[in-house]
């Protein structure tokens, strides 16, 4: 069946009419394959598009990390505007938008793996695209060097301690004392396995391994500089996937926040935003994650120069802010997950707090928590795209709202 490519979905697929999906299409090119269950698998490009070009990486082709390396730049982050700019307008919403902040290559600090014993080794990397299927990336241009160098340390652990039978998943950070290994999905542990992998950790070099939530090696915590601050997360905790993108971040909320001299940083994580903001302001920073909240509040206790920061550990879907307790805050922080934040978003529409930071993964969320804060009588006075998933559909955005 022969087709021409209309739009790209949120995910990255080209689709035409029916609609019919096509992976690795760009708008305005004829393709033609196989239409099964309204999919094109291996399509064949008969028009490419200008925007075409040869993906850079040579693990595209089998790997499933990057959904658009055969996409010129300048289009991916139009698109990726695009897409918040559609969230908005399907919400009656209108904003100006910033020039976007694009992470450089090989800035990814943290990255997610799969491993999977063999019978003779084992196999680290990537899934393919929509599969169980495992590409090793040697060459990867989105991974940190330090990452890249530690794919043998992987290999070697889970050809030592992984399953014929299932697939290790392999959280490593690069942390500021050493590479930090949140392992899960893996055997349950005994005296014996944990002796081995304490060791296992000392000769890879390790600063923590952690199996299943459980810290097993230390040999200095893995911490994180945030502004002033030295932080150490739980195993596996959230942090920005890159460098560049978080202080982009930062900025963005700083200049959103101003001069306000009291501030509550909601979904406040392990204080990303709260221990930079504390260098002006007083924070209140709140989190349903204790663990989290406690390497925030360790991590501002030990640094210097810094306005006092409140924790509170709280579940800001079951149980918001209320206006009446916002009334003391020039200004609130606000990055909640890919759901966004329908409860909290009612109450701050409902608060007369001068000034909102908006932080989301999420623009289809953001959008529809924007409405409320609009019909509450915000004002949303500009969006900034930050791109530090590249080649990929994931889209990240900061932006101010103020009353």
């Amino acid at each position: 069946m022969m087709i021409t490519i209309t739009r790209l979905g949120h995910h990255g697929d080209g689709i035409a009419e029916g609609p019919v999906f096509v992976p690795r299409t760009l708008p305005g090119e004829v393709v033609e394959g196989d239409v099964v269950q309204g999919r094109i698998a291996t399509p064949r490009i008969l028009t490419p598009s200008d925007q075409r070009i040869r993906p850079p990486c040579p693990h595209y082709r089998a790997c499933g990390g990057c959904a658009l390396q055969h996409a010129r730049e300048e289009f991916v982050t139009g698109w990726k505007q695009d897409i918040v700019r559609h969230a908005l307008s399907a919400q009656g919403v209108e904003a100006p938008f910033r020039t976007p902040h694009i992470s450089p290559l090989h800035s990814r600090r943290r990255a997610g793996f799969a491993g999977r014993r063999l019978k003779n080794g084992a196999l680290v990397g990537f899934h393919a695209r929509a599969s169980d299927v495992v590409t090793a990336v040697p060459e990867c241009l989105i991974l940190h060097p330090a990452l890249i160098a530690a794919l043998p340390v992987l290999e070697d652990l889970t050809a030592r301690e992984g399953s014929r039978k299932g697939e290790l998943a392999l959280a490593l950070t690069i942390s500021d004392a050493g590479l930090d290994l949140a392992v899960t999905d893996g055997k349950t542990l005994d005296d014996a396995m944990r002796a081995r992998l304490g060791q296992w950790a000392g000769q890879a070099g390790l600063a923590r391994l952690a199996w299943d939530g459980d810290v097993i090696a230390q040999a200095q915590p893995p911490f994180h500089t945030i502004g002033r601050a030295h932080v150490t997360p739980p195993p596996g905790a959230f942090l920005q996937a890159t460098k560049p993108a978080e202080a982009a971040l930062q900025a963005a909320v700083a200049e959103a926040v101003g001069t306000a001299s009291h501030v509550a940083d909601l979904f406040a994580g392990c204080g990303t935003f709260a221990l930079t903001l504390a260098e002006s302001s007083e924070i209140l920073a709140i989190e349903s994650d204790a663990a989290m909240l406690h390497a925030l509040d360790a991590g501002w206790r030990q640094a210097q120069g810094l306005k006092r920061i409140t924790t509170q550990t709280r579940d800001l879907f079951r149980n918001p802010v209320l206006p009446e307790d916002l009334a003391r805050f020039d200004a609130v922080v606000i990055d909640p997950p890919r759901a966004g934040a329908d409860a909290q978003a009612r109450a701050l529409a409902n608060s007369r707090v001068p000034r909102i930071a908006a932080v989301s993964c999420n623009p289809v969320s953001f959008a529809r928590d924007a409405k409320l804060l609009i019909q509450g009588g915000y004002r949303l006075d500009w969006v900034q795209v930050i791109d530090q998933f590249r080649f990929s559909p994931h889209v990240e955005l900061a932006a101010r709202f103020t009353k």
